[in-house]
């Protein structure tokens, strides 16, 4: 052994004397001579980062501390919000914008046509690295799907709310909104869709839906979530599969009006006059959100099938929450020209409607769109 250490030190320097003048001194001197990366994560530049305002409850407040789940929602203001959390001024640049201040359940096509596009307008500014939008959570999973199909940008988008109003007890809409920016400002959130961020966990905004109506744990993924907040870290685990903003066919900044799509519900003595007054109302396509795998009554038949044969696109779709509709299974949906949903709910399944119709009604390629996105 000793002798093997000698040839090692031997060949080292008959090595080092082989380099040019002073290349010998750089080889054999100390590691800690070369120069140090920063390790404060301070010192590096901070995102910059657009917080919409749209109201919800984690803009909301209760009457005591223990309301956790009777309170008035949209009645604090964005500003009051970002500054009720002085930690997020440690991960970015942040300054608060109001475009809406309503529950959720209260957006139409309008304002999601109207908070799109001044989203839209954000992302285009060279300053401006993110958005993150506080949103009610009766209806984010829509919004953010159809942010999902609509932006053409690969800035981080996140839409973010709380179950909770910033009033009560065991309040998450602080913790939401850090971890929102957090993952807005991550340069791993590039290119993954519109996001939707709560309870420490990332979703994509095509699969996440509300679960439960007063839980902080209500949101899920059939699939699970993308990833994860945990201690100020954006973890991610997987990736959309579905194509998303920049490789959609539609283009927010050009849509100026989405069709009439509504949504029926079944149920065991649903009533037929609720898809004509569908009809009558000037629905461009009725989302049957039928039981099990879209099965329809058999004295629901008729009244979808006049439906269609008034041009009204007829799409089964399942109530059950999870799960692919099988085309010409429950129905034969080639002989009614029926179209059905891959496993969009039915609240999910009317946005992609609502945008197929603007490029087509040919129901083979409203078909086609169903299954692709």
């Amino acid at each position: 052994m000793k002798r093997f250490a000698r040839l090692t030190t031997i060949s080292a320097l008959l090595f080092a004397a082989s380099l040019p003048t002073g290349a010998a001194h750089a080889q054999l001197a100390p590691s800690a001579a070369a120069p140090t990366q920063a390790s404060d994560p301070s010192e590096a530049r901070k995102a910059n980062i657009v917080i919409i305002g749209t109201g919800g409850t984690i803009a909301g407040a209760g009457a005591a501390a223990t309301n956790t789940a009777a309170y008035q929602s949209a009645v604090v203001p964005v500003d009051k919000i970002i500054a009720s959390v002085p930690e997020i001024s440690k991960v970015a640049n942040v300054k608060g914008e109001q475009v809406f201040q309503i529950g959720s359940e209260s957006f139409n096509n309008e304002r999601l046509l109207k908070l799109g596009k001044r989203v839209s307008e954000l992302l285009k500014q060279p300053d401006v690295d993110g958005i993150v939008i506080t949103h009610g959570t009766d209806t984010i999973e829509e919004t953010a799907y159809f942010l999902n199909l609509t932006l053409k940008s690969d800035k981080p988008v996140v839409v973010v709310g709380s179950m909770r109003p910033g009033t009560a007890l065991g309040a998450d809409g602080a913790l939401n909104l850090y971890d929102a920016v957090l993952v807005a400002s991550s340069p791993e959130s590039k290119g993954k869709g519109t996001l939707v961020v709560l309870n420490d966990e990332i979703h994509t905004g095509r699969d996440v839906t509300k679960s439960n109506t007063f839980k902080v744990e209500t949101f899920r993924s059939p699939f699970g979530p993308l990833g994860y907040v945990v201690e100020g870290r954006t973890l991610f685990f997987r990736l959309p599969a579905r194509p998303h903003t920049m490789q959609t066919e539609w283009d927010i900044d050009k849509l100026n009006k989405l069709p009439e799509v509504a949504v029926v519900y079944a149920y065991g003595n649903v009533n037929p006059a609720s898809v004509d007054a569908a009809v009558k109302d000037g629905a461009k396509a009725i989302v049957y959100a039928a039981t099990g795998n879209g099965s329809v009554g058999d004295y629901m038949v008729e009244p979808l099938k006049a439906a269609r044969a008034k041009g009204v696109q007829i799409v089964r779709a399942s109530r059950t929450g999870s799960g692919a509709v099988i085309r010409n299974a429950e129905q034969p949906d080639d002989k009614y020209d029926w179209l059905v949903t891959d496993d969009q709910l039915p609240q999910k399944a009317r946005i992609l409607m609502a945008l197929a119709l603007t490029k087509t009604n040919d129901s083979k390629e409203l078909q086609k769109i169903l299954w692709k996105y």
